[in-house]
């Protein structure tokens, strides 16, 4: 039975990232955590366009966009939403939620969903390079292997 599997090299890949600014001090090290392993994996500077956006519930039309320019193998989108003192988390979390994932099904682009959801600024901390990994990292990675899988696959 074959089997088919995306690659960890991203050479000649192009990627957007799209980041949330809202909570930049969590998002920021998101960013340098993608961009960093893009750059390990092979892709050069050029071929990685960042777009930031005001927050994460406009992160999924920035990637309808990218995705839909047809510039770029895979979009990440990045964001980091806390809990807070009301509803307001379930609106933005879900709608970033949802939206990605519709851009993704809709476009056939590789949309990477790299928005933290959490219910304290410790537990961003931590899933941003800290006690429990680095979100931004695996995002990059994700993109790429679903960026070579799509090549093989199409």
């Amino acid at each position: 039975m074959p089997v088919i599997e995306g690659s960890a090299d991203g050479s000649g890949l192009r990627v957007a990232v799209v980041v949330a600014r809202w909570n930049s001090f969590i998002t920021g090290k998101l960013l340098e955590g993608a961009v960093s392993t893009l750059r390990e994996c092979g892709l050069k500077e050029d071929d990685i366009t960042t777009a930031w956006v005001p927050g994460a519930f406009e992160v999924p039309t920035a990637a309808r966009w990218a995705a839909q320019s047809g510039k770029f193998d895979a979009v990440i989108c990045l964001g980091a939403v806390i809990r807070g003192e009301t509803a307001h988390f379930e609106y933005v979390a879900g709608g970033a939620t949802d939206g990605i994932g519709r851009v993704s099904q809709d476009t056939g682009v590789p949309v990477i969903f790299g928005v933290l959801t959490v219910d304290n600024v410790q537990q961003a901390l931590d899933r941003a390079g800290g006690k429990d990994g680095h979100k931004g990292e695996e995002s990059a990675r994700t993109a790429i292997e679903m960026a070579t899988l799509r090549r093989i696959l199409s």
